[in-house]
């Protein structure tokens, strides 16, 4: 099993990371509270409230984590091709395998990072929310002094399993749209130069990737937020259906839709920045 994949797993994760995040914040926070007009609003009243570190909220922890997460990705997802057509990552340039291998490394990678990430997704999603305004002499503490402080308060007040909340609809989100993410990008580069592997062709089909995975994943993932704040709020969903029905009935069907286009905005940066690294580390380390 290459370390190598691993390694550049976490590396092009970490460095997606950086560059989506705020973006992230915003996307969040759209989701899970109503008191914001739209995107600008959102950027403005977190920038006049938080100031610029408010969109950066819960990053320490999923730059810690990313090691584990985006290794187990991408790993998972070179070693699915391997054992399906015994063909290295070098040699793939020359043998590339069919859109169904891909689609199936890509799901399986998904399916097994799910168990690595839902508990370090919960804690961001915590973590981002609370708008606490730039400490000040006597202002309140924030509800979460840090990820760890998060961690054990939810495991004080909600329990182990709470760390799991909306796992399922991470799980439904996460494992078809990594593997149309990656099908999109394997048939983006290969349309566009006949060996795939210009750059530039990396670059713009793993943005476009990012853009059609999560036009795909973004109601699923709107319900996986509420689910992940249902503890804060104190609210019960006896599962994904009835959180998927208790949204409808409160707002609508465009609920499942909030975040699209702050999705959509981060995708293509994040995504062709991810795969970019991601290949020509693998091409250096080859």
């Amino acid at each position: 099993m290459p370390v190598e994949e691993f390694v550049a797993g976490w590396i092009s994760g970490a460095l997606g990371l950086v560059l989506g995040h705020p973006f992230d914040t915003v996307k969040v926070r759209l989701q899970t509270q109503t008191t914001y007009r739209g995107i600008i609003d959102c950027m403005v009243k977190t920038y006049r409230h938080e100031s610029l570190l408010g969109f950066f909220k819960g990053m320490s922890f999923p730059i810690a984590s990313i090691a584990v997460v985006n290794s187990v990705l991408f790993g998972v997802y070179s070693n699915t091709l391997l054992a399906l057509i015994a063909t290295s990552h070098q040699e793939r340039r020359a043998q590339p395998p069919s859109y169904t291998h891909v689609f199936t490394a890509g799901c399986t990678g998904g399916f097994v990072q799910v168990y690595c990430l839902a508990p370090f997704d919960l804690i961001k999603v915590r973590l981002q929310n609370p708008t606490e305004p730039r400490a000040r002499p006597g202002s309140p503490p924030p509800r979460y002094r840090g990820p760890v402080h998060c961690a054990v308060s939810i495991c004080q007040e909600e329990g182990p399993r709470g760390l799991f909340r909306g796992a399922w609809a991470l799980t439904l989100r996460v494992t078809p749209t990594l593997g149309i993410c990656f099908v999109t990008c394997e048939w983006l580069c290969r349309q566009s130069t006949p060996d795939g592997q210009n750059p530039t062709t990396v670059l713009v089909a793993g943005g476009f990737a990012g853009i059609v995975s999560w036009a795909v994943a973004t109601p699923l993932d709107v319900i996986k937020s509420w689910m992940q704040m249902a503890g804060l709020k104190h609210r019960v969903y006896r599962g994904l259906l009835d959180c998927m029905a208790s949204s409808v009935r409160q707002e609508g069907l465009g609920v499942f839709f909030r975040g699209l286009m702050i999705n959509s905005a981060r995708a293509f940066p994040v995504n062709a920045i991810t795969f970019l690294s991601y290949e020509y580390l693998l091409r250096w380390w080859g």
